[in-house]
């Protein structure tokens, strides 16, 4: 890298790209800090497309409609090129760092993007089909964007190969495990950024016994011991587990057997079945937003989000049990972060783990009193810091 040069993050989803711009220069031990941050959301056919900016503390640098052939994954990524070429100083981007959802049994550290490596990349397309597609779809558009500059890979999937051999494993026989189906484990930046973080705010946390609780529009727990991943709720794809937005979270294969054999369903419909219309959305026929759920009167409305607090509060049970106890539990992610009626019913749930929650509304980042045998925090998931971190290190390696 240069003396002076940028780190760009590109994190492309179906219809948004969130992306950060990073010092490269930055110190090795901390959480780089970004420059500036943002997304275009909106991407797509029949879609209101926008190009916002904002800067550290959150002020706003721009904010704008995209439209035509900028309302696409590429056309955003040169919008924002753009304007960063009218409003920014000339510094040459070194490198860009891209979230991949799914690294596959191979990927387990960060690696150069190289032609061998997307198509590897693209074969697992099946196994993440709401992310993966998407998020090599940013990383085409920025070859095309930034030609000579290395791309980096970071793996959503990789933070979990640290997991014994025994929570990898299905009851399955071992050649279908040797072939890949096996639990890999997703949201492992959103964990990293977490581990990052428990140094500040509690130096015996980085190692002791943590669950982390990762709630958004996709949801996972993760059982960390002394800063490594031990287990987690998602497994052979971003679908199983917890009750999410629209995916339907753990189910009995049997009945998705059920579907396809006597309902006369196709794999296709069972797939948007369980990806897009279950979930928070499934249950309530609402919405899959919580923000909607809480707002809403509907009685369906309130059973999902009864459905989510009480899968949240059993699985972290199961989590402190792979753990074999529980220092502490953080919250994460938007739910995690921001809806704070929703925590104090998952604490209130955990009680008898020795969760004492404060009686104050304060919205954190400590949400148990100072005698709480086991501590609850919530920290703000920063998977773009992370992929600025491991982009750094493989540039320099």
């Amino acid at each position: 890298m240069t003396a002076a040069a940028h780190l760009l993050t590109l994190n492309a989803g179906s219809s948004s790209i969130k992306f950060a711009l990073f010092d490269a220069s930055g110190r090795e031990g901390a959480l780089p800090v970004a420059l500036w941050v943002g997304q275009a959301d909106g991407l797509g056919p029949g879609l209101q497309a926008r190009l916002q900016v904002r800067d550290r503390q959150g002020g706003r640098l721009h904010d704008a409609p995209l439209s035509g052939t900028q309302a696409t994954h590429s056309g955003a990524i040169a919008a924002l090129l753009d304007w960063r070429a009218q409003h920014c100083d000339d510094t040459p981007i070194a490198g860009v760092g891209h979230r991949i959802v799914h690294g596959g049994a191979e990927h387990t550290h960060p690696v150069r993007v190289t032609e061998a490596v997307l198509a590897e990349l693209t074969a697992l397309e099946p196994l993440a089909p709401l992310h993966q597609p998407h998020n090599l779809a940013g990383v085409r558009a920025a070859f095309a964007a930034f030609a000579g500059v290395p791309q980096v890979a970071c793996f959503d999937t990789a933070f979990h190969a640290t997991q014994p051999d025994v929570n990898r494993r299905f009851a399955i026989p071992r050649a279908l495990h040797d072939e890949g189906v096996r639990r890999y484990g997703f949201h492992g930046l959103s964990y990293e950024s977490v581990v990052a973080q428990l140094g500040t705010i509690d130096p015996e946390l980085p190692g002791g016994k943590v669950v982390v609780a990762h709630l958004g529009n996709g949801a996972s727990l993760c059982a960390i011991d002394a800063g490594r991943s031990v287990a987690t709720t998602m497994s052979f794809s971003p679908l199983d587990g917890l009750t999410m937005g629209t995916r339907c979270g753990h189910i009995d294969a049997a009945a998705v057997l059920f579907l396809l054999q006597s309902r006369g369903m196709t794999a296709a419909q069972v797939t948007t079945l369980l990806y897009r219309e279950s979930g928070l959305l499934g249950l309530s026929g609402v919405s899959s937003d919580m923000r909607a759920l809480e707002a809403s009167a509907a009685p369906a409305a309130a059973l999902a989000i009864d459905h989510f607090v009480e899968q949240v509060v059993q699985q972290i049970g199961t989590m402190a049990a792979a753990l074999r106890g529980l220092d502490a539990l953080v919250f994460t992610g938007g739910i995690g972060e921001n809806a704070g009626a929703l925590r104090r019913r998952v604490l209130a749930g955990l009680a008898w783990m020795g969760l004492d929650a404060a009686a104050t509304a304060a919205p954190g980042p400590r949400l148990t009193t100072a005698d709480s045998r086991v501590a609850a925090w919530v920290l703000k998931c920063d998977e773009e810091a992370m992929i600025a971190r491991h982009t750094a290190r493989v540039l320099r390696h």
